[in-house]
């Protein structure tokens, strides 16, 4: 029905390949005050829950990280994932510092970096493509929605032609792409959930993230959720919408996530959400009974 992350990297690597997270120290400018400071309405941590401390030495990290994982990946590749906040945000020479010895650890086959569309000068596009010689090199975009009121509602800070200009040059120069998109944002009807998807779909990215909203203690979408002004999708909501977005992009495109899962210590919606096991293995058998239904081999 889709191309998956685990077909993806069995077909460039040979065999599956756990991601690191790791913590480049970066801010944000929707967090410093150059667009604002108090971030994403639905950002706590810069979706960095999972990445290593904070630590000058990234060999360092990439070693406390693999203990984490180790038992589940015999192979012993990795991919060096800087996920928390825009990780393209800081000088070229810093970029280049801790990227090159990012890639340059002899378990690490690709670096993925987490960033915005307006953080990426050409200056770090010439860097990035340089670093894509060595070992491959994917960027993730937060485009979250095409609709700009809702952009607006969340407080994303860029116009849509931002991130069209981003996939554009990171393409030109031979850079992998992924978008990251929400579903379930307030105000969002499914069919406009759909033409975000159909966008990504079409815009030349290589890959998408299919991120279920959470509501995460602490955050200013918390109080307009606890106000009332929202409701939080249920599980037969997310899969039905779910399947329809897959459904719109190309069957080229390789889908990264199909949901994803906050950190329990601040998930206040939907709970349902924190049974990760739960909710893919409603996910697979949804799917797998679409095939069924369509006529398809599983």
């Amino acid at each position: 029905m889709y191309r998956s992350l685990n077909e993806e990297l069995r077909e460039k690597f040979g065999e599956k390949v756990y991601k690191l997270a790791l913590e480049g120290g970066f801010s944000c400018p929707n967090r410093d005050g150059t667009l604002g400071t108090g971030g994403c309405i639905f950002c706590l941590g810069g979706s960095g829950d999972f990445a290593e401390k904070p630590s000058g030495n990234i060999f360092e990290q990439i070693e406390k990280a693999k203990i984490r994982v180790e038992k589940k990946n015999p192979s012993g590749k990795y991919i060096a994932y800087f996920q928390s906040y825009t990780n393209t945000y800081a000088p070229v020479s810093y970029l280049k510092k801790i990227f090159s010895e990012a890639i340059s650890h002899p378990d690490i086959v690709a670096l993925s970096i987490g960033t915005r569309p307006d953080c990426l000068p050409d200056e770090v596009v010439e860097l990035l493509s340089e670093l894509n010689k060595t070992k491959p090199v994917w960027v993730e975009l937060g485009l979250q929605t095409i609709h700009p009121e809702t952009a607006g509602y969340i407080r994303r800070g860029y116009e849509l032609s931002v991130f069209d200009s981003a996939v554009e040059r990171l393409k030109r120069a031979g850079i992998y792409v992924i978008v990251h998109m929400i579903i379930g944002l307030p105000g969002e009807t499914p069919e406009m959930i759909f033409e975000t998807a159909e966008y990504i779909g079409k815009s030349g990215a290589d890959g998408i993230k299919l991120q279920l909203l959470h509501v995460l203690s602490g955050t200013d979408l918390a109080k307009d959720y606890e106000s009332g002004k929202f409701r939080t999708l249920e599980l037969d909501e997310y899969i039905n919408i779910l399947e329809e977005c897959i459904r719109r992009i190309p069957p080229k495109m390789t889908v990264h996530r199909l949901t994803g899962d906050g950190s329990k210590k601040y998930l206040i919606a939907p709970l349902w959400s924190a049974d990760k096991k739960r909710v893919l293995n409603a996910i697979n058998s949804a799917f797998a009974k679409d095939k069924l239904e369509q006529g398809e081999h599983l």
